[in-house]
């Protein structure tokens, strides 16, 4: 089951995702000249959700209709399928986070936590669209939202999300965020389930 389920993981989805947040994240350090502290930390900003919008996808899955009759319930295989992805994002969010020069470098520990959020949500919407529609290959339906919600997001910001680390709302900011992370993996835990139905007379 383990060895099946890596090579369903859709490792091309992901890849366009990392590499897209490298080239971002490397810009940095291409153009360090002109760039400055604020621009470092959105290029990593951005490269979290180019790779959020990768793992979008992850739930993926075109033999859902036979893969929906195994006995392993959905929870374990969606955990299964998190759990090949997870180190790819830890070496991916380490190299991202090291091309930033480090002079330029933001807060890692915060801005790790604005990259855990994001990728929860994604793989928030992924379970939820699992669950509430047949669709087996939600994915491009999950990462249109996501983006739909960080741009509306960052245009808006009405909880100043996105301060930079001199704002005085920095430190609140992220403890938003922590709670967006938890309220997410729950979500996740929860649409994980399968659906129950009830049989009527």
């Amino acid at each position: 089951m383990i060895r099946y389920t890596g090579r369903t993981v859709p490792w091309r989805a992901l890849g366009a995702g990392a590499a897209a947040g490298l080239l971002l994240a490397g810009s940095a350090r291409l153009f360090a000249d002109g760039f400055s502290p604020w621009l470092a930390l959105n290029a990593l900003r951005a490269a979290a959700l180019t790779f959020a919008l990768g793992l979008a996808f992850l739930l993926d899955d075109p033999a859902r209709r036979t893969t929906a009759a195994v006995p392993v319930r959905r929870r374990a295989r969606q955990a299964l399928r998190v759990a090949w992805a997870a180190p790819f994002a830890v070496l991916y969010w380490t190299a991202a986070v090291l091309l930033v020069p480090a002079d330029l470098r933001p807060p890692v520990g915060a801005v790790t936590v604005e990259a855990a959020a994001a990728c929860a949500l994604a793989l928030a919407g992924a379970a939820a669209a699992l669950r509430r529609t047949d669709e087996p290959e939600p994915g491009t339906g999950v990462a249109a939202a996501l983006l739909t919600l960080a741009v509306l997001t960052a245009l808006l910001d009405p909880w100043n999300l996105f301060a930079p680390p001199e704002d005085p709302h920095w430190t609140t900011a992220h403890e938003r965020w922590a709670m967006i992370l938890t309220a997410a993996a729950l979500a996740w835990a929860t649409w994980s389930r399968e659906p129950t139905t009830t049989l009527r007379r």
